[in-house]
């Protein structure tokens, strides 16, 4: 079906009918006028997709409503329909903003025709938009990293970024769970196709049907126009549902038969529309015991969690500090127009040693401010913004990038051995590794495999 919604506007009575009862039949949605007034009414209180109108009508007239649509629907194709023998007048629509015209007697077929490849040629000029703007953002969806977790991640976003499964990524606020969803959706199949994030947590009770699924203009008091909802606006690509943990249990039961039926129903509508996207969901919360409180749907957990990812906090991956560091450098260097050389190897020390409770997010947040007061000088450990914790590392600062992300990766496994007891297998699977990798780490990194206790963790040599 077509699901587009068109604003017929004609004083001839029989056309008009006729008009609308053809285009009911290719499947779109017709608002039939019966002048130009009765049109500009309908035109302030609906969202149409394209516009067909007579030139000669009484009151507001098929010109008028063309300078009309200009305000208040912008992004509507309108096609003009004159009289034969005036196609100078027809032009001058043209040159008013219309986009098409086509001559009395009307040939039907040839309208409908005009019609289709007004609004192709349309979507293909809001997909160019798009694709613009996603394209300017692209280099800030790129995970950083190199610690096993992270790039554990990446390997998996190039499987999963190959399909159209549905995702469910799990961490804490501000580890970058939206990046790690835009990461999959720009990286694959889906790239040249809409990526719509929904925040879950602000979507009140009462209104996630409407702001999901969209609602039709009178469904409720204060819909006074047509509304397109998330779930069509991301047809074709991906859906991203932040915090899917904090919809109540009634939204969740919409929200499971919509991803079951792959089709919506606007509010006030009794139209079923097909929609094909792919589900990211994310949360900060285990759904597992939210599941056993009853607070989280079974059923629909199952329906998201074909594939989770997991992103580790930013303390447990220390290693990927430098990294996120430089990579923050260059990113608001760029955008505030500033020269910053970089932050000091204190600094940057600091950096590595700092808990780091609001995770990636934070780090971002205090390389900002950082370089917005370094005046582009070297930001020293006193330019940080935040009271510096004691280092738990005996690792110098004259070391190079490369060898004090082995110091780094060293102590975790270190730490981590002495937490599992020497147990290899458990400490892998802590570290999202194989245990061969694990061997092999242990053994680039200098940790002896028979070691029985690890001690002093914190010392790094």
């Amino acid at each position: 079906m077509s699901q587009h919604t068109i604003l017929l506007a004609d004083d001839e009575d029989t056309l008009r009918k006729n008009l609308a009862e053809v285009l009911d039949g290719e499947g779109f949605d017709v608002i039939a006028c019966v002048d130009g007034s009765d049109a500009l009414r309908a035109l302030k209180s609906n969202t149409v997709d394209a516009i067909i109108t007579d030139l000669r009508m009484p009151g507001v007239t098929g010109m008028e409503l063309i300078k009309h649509a200009q305000k208040l629907a912008p992004q509507a194709g309108i096609i003009v329909i004159t009289a034969f023998g005036e196609v100078e007048t027809a032009v001058e629509a043209m040159k008013s903003g219309a986009n098409d015209y086509i001559c009395k007697p009307l040939i039907f077929d040839e309208l409908v025709y005009r019609l289709k490849r007004l609004l192709k040629h349309d979507k293909l000029v809001k997909q160019n938009k798009l694709l613009h703007d996603q394209v300017r953002q692209k280099k800030s969806m790129e995970m950083i990293g190199q610690s096993p977790a992270i790039l554990s991640i990446m390997d998996a976003i190039k499987r999963i970024s190959q399909t159209t499964s549905n995702v469910l990524i799990c961490g804490k606020s501000g580890t970058g769970k939206e990046v790690l969803a835009r990461a999959i959706h720009y990286s694959g199949i889906t790239s040249q196709a809409p990526f719509v994030a929904v925040n879950c947590g602000g979507l009140a009770d009462s209104l996630v049907e409407s702001e999901l699924f969209g609602y039709r203009r009178g469904a409720f008091t204060g819909a006074n126009s047509d509304h397109i909802g998330y779930f069509e606006a991301a047809d074709g690509g991906t859906l991203f549902l932040d915090e899917i943990g904090n919809l109540p249990p009634k939204s969740q039961a919409v929200l499971l038969r919509a991803i079951e039926q792959r089709a919506i129903t606007r509010v006030g509508d009794n139209r079923l529309r097909p929609v094909n996207i792919r589900i990211i969901a994310a949360t900060n919360r285990e759904l597992e015991k939210a599941i056993e409180s009853e607070e989280f749907r079974e059923d629909l957990y199952f329906r998201i969690n074909v594939i989770r990812l997991t992103v580790p906090p930013l303390r447990e991956r220390k290693e990927d500090i430098p990294l996120l560091v430089k990579h923050f450098t260059d990113k608001y260097n760029h955008e505030l127009n500033t020269n910053c050389p970089g932050f000091s190897p204190e600094a940057l020390e600091s950096l590595v040693n700092h808990p780091w409770r609001g995770n990636v997010r934070e780090l971002e947040n205090v390389v900002e401010r950082a370089i917005i007061f370094c005046d582009n000088r070297l930001i020293e450990r006193e330019n940080l913004g935040f009271a510096i914790e004691p280092t738990s590392s005996s690792t110098s600062v004259s070391m190079g990038l490369r060898e004090a992300t082995h110091a780094f990766e060293r102590q975790h496994i270190l730490k981590v051995l002495s937490q599992m007891d020497n147990n290899k297998g458990a400490t892998a699977a802590s570290l999202g590794i194989g245990l061969s990798s694990l061997y092999r780490k242990m053994e680039d990194l200098s940790i002896s495999r028979e070691r029985n206790h690890v001690a002093n963790t914190s010392q790094v040599t």
